[in-house]
């Protein structure tokens, strides 16, 4: 028999006990060359074809759905549930799990302000740069009716065997510059390189540490595979033109403009966050070391390490907790989570946990799970099954912690 939405949804809380069971969810990007790093079959990069490109993105806990053009695909970057229903594994999609459940699901402090699950993180995977490129925030974005968008990155050491081809991020613009320098890198966007890096600092990109990405910021990713946590939207809009020998299409750069003020470059600079740019301080106000969250003899004590690894945005969180070797512990948190496995094997709550090496498109793994507000309070019991390998994840939250006090 076939159950309806509700029933489906409802009957996921229950198998999992408040823990939902996540299946892969694989983006391409038709301007990007995949790093190789996500664990993805090598036959499967480009499964989806030579015009889509290759995959360089899994998304994680998303209930938003990407923008990639005409050829996306359908529920593409939205999370599936996956449900046992009469001895067969179904998917739903976990949007459409949190529209039907609410707060049973993230929590009524969350469905309240927000009505929806509203961040979601990625593994971003490219063997290359990326353009110095810019988020709108909640104010210009709203004019083309979409959200603004902070975000963060980490870069998990378990996925960084090698650093790509540019393991540097440039950040913002260096102190000095004029306003009508960048103006006119915009206006020089069609002649080819358009050298708007040349008025910004690379910071060397270090595994096991992280940067914070305000809107407003002009940055340009290097090619580490990161740890990508942020505010539940796509808007963007690319300002240099060439990058890694490729050129940028024009249409990237007012990508996010209203309609009425394409070609307008004042509208350009307007999105430019000015002072958040020319901060001298960005090493102390805008990068990441992890923190502990309590002493670590009394965590280690215990069995485990919390780590906050992203910590400065009030739009979204994320730690890094790791379970040692043979060790059972309960770990509580006051708000919901996604989670991925970095490392290691054993159970969470009624779940096996695991961490594939290698993953075919379409595949089912235990790797990726959604823990309700409710289930996080009580205490999710992880036991390490292993005598020698750390169990480590990675967790994403949603909008203002409570546990975050930084």
């Amino acid at each position: 028999m076939k159950h309806t939405m509700a029933t489906l949804a409802e009957k996921a809380l229950e198998q999992g006990k408040g823990i939902l069971r996540l299946a892969p969810t694989w983006v391409p990007r038709s301007f990007c060359v995949p790093g190789r790093r996500i664990k993805l079959h090598p036959d499967d990069y480009y499964v989806l074809g030579g015009a889509r490109g290759g995959i360089d993105e899994r998304w994680f806990s998303s209930t938003t759905p990407t923008e990639n053009g005409p050829l996306t695909g359908k529920n593409e970057g939205l999370s599936p549930v996956v449900v046992e229903d009469d001895g067969k594994e179904v998917q739903i999609l976990l949007k459409d799990v949190i529209d039907e459940l609410k707060g049973k699901i993230i929590g009524d402090r969350l469905w309240n302000a927000y009505e929806s699950w509203p961040m979601y993180s990625k593994f971003f995977d490219n063997m290359g740069p990326l353009p110095h490129h810019i988020h709108h925030n909640d104010e210009h974005a709203a004019k083309i009716g979409q959200k603004g968008k902070p975000e963060a990155y980490y870069f998990p050491p378990q996925v960084n065997n090698h650093g790509g081809d540019f393991p540097y991020t440039f950040f913002g613009i260096s102190p000095g510059t004029t306003k009508e320098q960048i103006r006119e890198c915009l206006v020089n966007f069609t002649k080819g390189d358009n050298k708007i890096t040349n008025f910004s600092s690379a910071f060397r990109l270090e595994p096991g540490t992280g940067w914070d990405v305000p809107p407003g910021m002009l940055h340009a990713p290097g090619s580490m595979c990161t740890y990508e946590p942020q505010k539940a939207s796509d808007v963007f809009a690319m300002y240099q033109s060439l990058v890694n020998e490729a050129i940028i299409p024009e249409e990237l750069l007012w990508n996010g403009t209203p309609k009425d003020r394409i070609g307008d470059f004042d509208q350009l600079m307007e999105v430019i966050d000015w002072e958040l740019n020319t901060d001298p301080n960005m090493l102390e106000t805008r990068f990441m070391n992890p923190i502990p969250v309590a002493p670590m003899e009394e965590m280690e004590a215990q069995g485990y390490v919390d780590k906050w690894v992203c910590y400065r945005s009030d739009a979204f969180s994320a730690k890094e907790l790791t379970v040692l070797p043979g060790e059972t512990v309960t770990v509580k948190d006051n708000a919901c989570y996604g989670m991925i496995m970095m490392q290691g094997h054993g159970k969470m709550g009624v779940w096996d946990i695991e961490t594939p090496t290698l993953i075919r498109y379409g595949q089912l793994t235990h790797d990726e799970y959604f823990v309700t507000e409710q289930a996080a309070k009580e205490g999710v019991t992880i036991v390490n099954h292993s005598s020698t390998d750390p169990i480590v994840m990675l967790k994403h939250f949603g909008p203002e912690n409570p546990d975050l006090k930084l």
